[in-house]
């Protein structure tokens, strides 16, 4: 068992799995991914469209609007605590486990917010249900990332751990995709249609995609990094407070670089959302028209963004990626103002390649910067700290600003901020993890000498990723 007191003698080197072997755990990664994120996004576009008034009713729909993306913000709040619990589990016995139990109680919850009653019908139970239930999305959510970035990476080849860290972040926008194309079906519906039963049917379906997900996870077998230390008896008591003690600057410079990719995705869809059909002239069924193409689009562009982090230099690659989104993003708000569709789609497709690119490539980089014993928690937690503090807050914070201010521009301000602090961050954390390696320190990446070995960031190129 590690121990943040003594130096223990490195594991050798795990078995290589075979091609056939990475694949299945790639594809494994996706398709779980996928469906939790499908769960986790219905709530989403159900936030912007109809919670409100559902389970929030007042005079002032801007005023119930806020208060379903208050409710929106609490599975985010909750989405670290998962990363913790279902981290130490994952990294105390075995990465599969905890992934199977993540997708279960995923299902769980969004099936009962599916058969919620409404407020009219139980009063004041029904938001309060659903604050519970949104909160045990969070927590499911916050565990499944981090355990399918690893099923992923810690089966990837060798020099090929960004390319196969790109499987777990493609679930984002296929789930993305799918939940805004269930949503554009049900608004064919008639307005009282949608809002008493047919808005519930996206969150029901889940139960299907649910058994699936379940069906591939339980064949995979454990990762040949995890069973190494589980056979060695070399996993980490208490795996949170190794990181808190020996990692703490590493999770704040993850929770920075995966800022753009969570943040922007929803100021882009849930915040735009709901500004386009309240504020502009846009019908509900246009503008997630709108978004499901630019999906399309993220679905098609964002693995380039893990290629190209394999064949440039690392801080390059950040810099070619990012810098676009400081022109394209006010592009995007721009576009849609004018009201005309094939612009929305225009704005909003140009302003996916950026942050969608980042954010295929963001997975395999911090898969590598942690230990292996304490390495589920400290990716979770970077990652979650990042959805909580800033792309939860998204949409809330977008029509707060919009509300007080009555212009665009203070959200495009906003948007721009996360762009600013992923490129910080991540060229922070290349630079750290490089300055290591040069001054002849361990391939580790940590506050303390005295922490575990880990994998590093080289530092002139990414290739070894």
């Amino acid at each position: 068992m590690s121990s943040s007191n003594t130096s223990p003698a490195p594991l050798d080197d795990p078995p290589t799995p075979s091609p056939a072997e990475a694949r299945k755990a790639g594809i494994t990664a996706f398709v779980g991914t996928t469906v939790e994120w499908f769960d986790f996004y219905i709530y989403g576009s159900a936030a912007a469209l109809v919670l409100g008034k559902v389970f929030f009713p007042t005079d002032n729909a801007a005023i119930g609007t806020l208060a379903a993306f208050g409710t929106f913000w609490v599975g985010f709040l909750a989405r670290p605590l998962g990363g913790i619990i279902f981290g130490h589990f994952g990294d105390k016995y075995g990465r599969k486990k905890s992934l199977v139990a993540t997708l279960l109680i995923m299902g769980v919850s969004t099936i009962g917010i599916g058969l919620l009653p409404s407020y009219a019908t139980i009063g004041a139970a029904a938001p309060i249900l659903l604050i519970l239930l949104r909160m045990l999305q969070g927590v499911a959510v916050g565990g499944e990332w981090g355990g399918a970035v690893l099923i992923a990476t810690e089966y990837a080849p060798p020099g090929k751990k960004i390319l196969y860290g790109a499987f777990a972040q493609q679930g984002s926008p296929v789930g993305n995709l799918l939940a805004t194309l269930s949503f554009l079906a049900v608004t064919q519906l008639s307005d009282a249609a949608f809002g008493s039963w047919g808005w519930r049917l996206p969150f029901l379906a889940s139960a299907l995609l649910i058994l699936v997900g379940l069906f591939i996870r339980l064949r995979l077998k454990e990762t040949p990094e995890m069973t190494q230390l589980l056979e060695s008896k070399r996993t980490a008591a208490l795996p949170i407070t190794e990181i808190l003690k020996n990692h703490r600057t590493i999770v704040l410079l993850g929770c920075g670089a995966v800022t753009a990719g969570v943040a922007v995705t929803y100021v882009k869809t849930t915040f735009a959302l709901s500004w386009a059909t309240t504020e502009l002239d846009f019908g509900r069924s246009d503008f997630l028209a709108v978004i499901s193409i630019a999906l399309v689009i993220q679905v098609i562009v964002q693995p380039f963004g893990a290629v190209l982090a394999t064949k440039v230099d690392l801080r390059k690659a950040v810099l070619l990626m990012l810098l676009p989104e400081l022109i394209l993003l006010p592009l995007m708000f721009v576009l849609i103002n004018t009201g005309s569709m094939f612009w929305a789609i225009v704005g909003m497709g140009l302003a996916t390649f950026p942050h969608a690119m980042c954010y295929s490539a963001v997975a395999g980089i911090l898969s590598q910067v942690f230990p292996p014993d304490v390495r589920y928690t400290g990716i979770s937690l970077s990652y979650q700290l990042s959805t909580t503090i800033f792309a939860g807050t998204a949409p809330l914070v977008s029509q707060f600003l919009l509300t007080q201010t009555g212009s665009i521009v203070s959200v495009v301000i906003l948007g721009l901020a996360y762009v600013l602090i992923s490129i910080v961050s991540v060229l922070a954390l290349i630079a750290r993890t490089s300055g290591r390696a040069r001054h002849g320190q361990p391939a580790e990446v940590s506050d303390s000498t005295t922490a575990s070995t880990a994998n590093v960031i080289p530092p002139t190129t990414s290739t070894a990723l």
